[in-house]
């Protein structure tokens, strides 16, 4: 029993429904009102929540907006250093049951996914000895000092940094000032090489796109390279290069990368070279990932669209799945008779059903005969709470086009 006394979410009737499943949400309409035993409620406090009958049936941070409490625990348990500790070594164990762990062929992985990892509002992913750390929530970026604490004891001298990258992931109104920087020790160099699957990559946490590398792409990659033997590749939007380093690995004859960013392009490129070296088959552009497909001709059979979230929310789902289908439609009408079409989508708020049919309307616009050969998700170090479904935000197909 937690000594712990917090301020009290009282639910309306009935709406503990979805925590009795263990959701690990609580929405702001479902809440009837607030008893503050302690000082005024401030968004990332825990706090308690209770049936109308006054049931204890979870304990989270609370915040403000439509998800009013990130559920950390169905238990009346104290959510102390020792708590953090076992989150941290159980989300480790996870990892190294999967292999990735001192893993001499990829040094990089995600150790805490969110929800996934029944942490709610934090990432974490591991480059080589250094922990990247990015709080989506108010209650974990005050937490960050006993999740740092929680980091050492799991890792001991396997780490030697941990670097909090929250100030773009933080919610705006919360209005806390955050700066990244190292909440211990500091890596030497700023770009750092680590391996995926055998392959290098430059890994920049401080000044790149997320934590410094799309992690969640691994398996994914590696299928590409399997598929990329003797064919000429175009990836769109194609951020530090991975899925073109992997079709170089497969024997591509010609990858070209494609991206709105110089910086993206020119690292994209320097991970082609740290691979292959200055002869490799690789070009790099600068430019719009949508207009380039308009004006390709059909020289290319592995085309891969990748593209950021169209559509984070519901509200903007309609123009997202137009957006979907206006890049799926051309790369269809232009990829060469017997390519293969890698397609993704890593909104929420597309469904797998949804975008499926996305691909479907794209490819009667295209007028081409085409078969999934492929259907695919997120890795294994980004695990889906099976109560909380939301959670499977990767979707993506691989189609062969006639």
């Amino acid at each position: 029993m937690s000594k712990q006394k917090l301020n009290i979410v009282h639910l309306r009737r009935g709406k503990e429904e979805s925590l009795e499943r263990r959701h690990p949400w609580v929405f702001s309409g479902a809440i009837e009102r607030i008893t503050e035993h302690l000082a005024p409620l401030s968004e990332g406090d825990l706090v308690d929540v209770v049936t109308k009958s006054g049931d204890f049936i979870a304990r989270g941070h609370w915040q403000i907006g439509s998800i009013a409490v990130r559920v950390l625990t169905f238990e009346q348990e104290e959510i102390d250093q020792s708590w953090w500790n076992r989150r941290i070594s159980e989300a480790l164990g996870v990892r190294k049951a999967l292999g990735l762990v001192d893993n001499a062929e990829t040094t990089c992985y995600r150790l805490v996914h969110g929800e996934g990892d029944l942490l709610p509002g934090l990432v974490i992913d591991i480059y080589e000895r250094t922990a990247v750390v990015q709080c989506h929530s108010v209650g974990m970026y005050h937490s960050r000092t006993a999740i740092a604490e929680a980091l050492r004891e799991a890792y001991g001298d396997k780490l030697e940094a941990i670097y909090d990258k929250s100030s773009q992931t933080l919610p705006f109104k919360a209005d806390l000032g955050a700066i990244d920087g190292y909440l211990w020790g500091r890596c030497a160099e700023k770009d750092n090489v680590v391996l995926e699957n055998g392959l290098k990559f430059k890994v920049n946490w401080e000044e790149g796109q997320k934590t410094g590398f799309f992690i969640d792409q691994r398996v994914n990659r590696d299928l590409v390279r399997q598929y990329s033997k003797g064919r000429k590749v175009l990836n769109t939007f194609c951020y530090t290069g991975g899925f073109s380093v992997a079709a170089l690995a497969g024997g591509a004859t010609e990858v070209v990368s494609i991206d709105l960013s110089e910086r993206a392009v020119k690292l994209a490129d320097e991970n082609a070279r740290l691979n292959f070296g200055d002869d490799a088959p690789h070009q790099a552009i600068a430019c719009n990932a949508v207009e380039y497909l308009k004006d390709i001709d059909s020289s290319y059979d592995l085309i891969i669209l990748d593209p950021p979230a169209f559509a984070k929310h519901h509200k903007v789902l309609g123009n997202a799945l137009q957006g979907y289908k206006k890049i799926n439609a051309r790369a269809l009408e232009k990829i060469r008779p017997g390519g293969i079409l890698f397609t993704f989508s890593c909104s929420q708020a597309v469904s797998r059903d949804l975008f499926r049919t996305t691909i479907f309307t794209a490819a009667a616009i295209a007028k081409r005969k085409v078969r999934i050969i492929g259907q695919l998700t997120q890795p294994a170090d980004h695990p889906i709470n099976i109560y909380h479904p939301e959670g499977e935000y990767l979707k993506g197909l691989v189609v062969y086009v006639e």
